[in-house]
């Protein structure tokens, strides 16, 4: 007999505009590992959209794993990772914060650490750098977060939010540092006051479920958009056609170069067909916010070969 885990984490969303670095939302998009003990590590993609070619030891969930339990002063056992993702990879969309978070899961599953949300939360921002994907592929939902200097991190946590969200992922990456070079190193006081003024604005708006503000918030981002447009295919088009098909707002998915809508759950078939119609160089996903988080199941009696 043998034992196996499969541990399922949702992609995200961060920023929604401007809600640099704070802002997250989980999404129903998921990677998910099935986990065995082993001799050796093997990690196996099963998935087309994840990389053919890679170093085991370079991979990002065996770092985090070891790392975790090394931690805690423990050694990560040896095992065996299937690994399927529907999470775009390089796209904005959470895909290291999901890897990271499972990464977590897989140490304290093997090392039996006995992990708190808050240390999932703490751990996973740690590695990540800022908590908005990563809070919101721990808890689910909608995730409003802070990371003091010690690395704890404080965060409102809704999950209720009655929209559905639309993705436009273009067929081509973009690097977060390369999203991050093209930011200014300083603002003016004035222009900081009005930036920030617009993201308590958006993190009201989305505490109240105000649907039409959080559209208006999330399309007047003055931290991040303005200077990675340049790097979005169709940027301006897909603002303004969607905003004519009846979406409450778009921005940027995290650095892009995906673009995220917030919408009526009532138009969602009838919206990804026109942009699908006026954007064929896109794959358009319409989703919903998942509620679970990470999650792990056990999957006993499953024969050994």
């Amino acid at each position: 007999m043998s034992k196996k885990w499969q541990i399922t984490v949702p992609g995200s969303t961060a920023n929604l505009g401007p809600g640099f670095d704070s802002i997250g939302l989980s999404l129903s998009l998921y990677l998910q590992l099935t986990v065995s003990l082993h001799d050796e590590w093997e990690i196996v993609h099963l998935s087309e959209g994840l990389p053919k070619e890679f170093d085991v030891n370079e991979h990002l969930i065996y770092k985090i794993a070891n790392e975790t339990a090394k931690r805690f002063n423990k050694v990560m056992p040896s095992c065996r990772v299937e690994m399927a993702s529907e999470i775009p990879f390089a796209r904005g969309l959470g895909s290291s914060a999901s890897a990271i978070v499972a990464g977590i899961e897989l140490a304290n599953i093997l090392c039996d650490l006995h992990l708190t949300v808050q240390d999932k939360c703490n751990l996973s921002s740690q590695f990540e750098g800022h908590p908005d994907n990563a809070t919101a592929s721990v808890l689910g939902g909608l995730t409003i977060s802070t990371m003091d200097k010690e690395g704890i991190v404080d965060t409102i946590h809704i999950n209720d939010l009655e929209a559905s969200f639309v993705l436009f992922v273009p067929n081509t990456e973009l690097k977060t540092s390369e999203a991050r070079d093209i930011l200014p190193e300083h603002f003016s006081r004035p222009y900081s006051v009005q930036a920030s003024a617009h993201a308590n604005m958006l993190a009201a708006s989305l505490v109240l479920k105000d649907y039409e503000r959080i559209g208006r918030y999330m399309e007047s981002d003055l931290f991040h958009e303005p200077f990675r447009a340049k790097l979005i295919p169709y940027y301006e088009e897909i603002h303004k056609e969607a905003k004519k098909a009846g979406a409450y707002g778009t921005a940027l998915s995290g650095a892009g170069p995906t673009m995220i809508s917030i919408i009526p759950p009532s138009i969602g078939q009838k919206f990804v067909a026109r942009m699908e119609e006026l954007f064929p160089s896109h794959k358009i996903i319409l989703t919903k916010p998942d509620h679970r988080g990470v999650y792990v199941e056990e999957i006993t009696n499953v024969s050994s070969n």
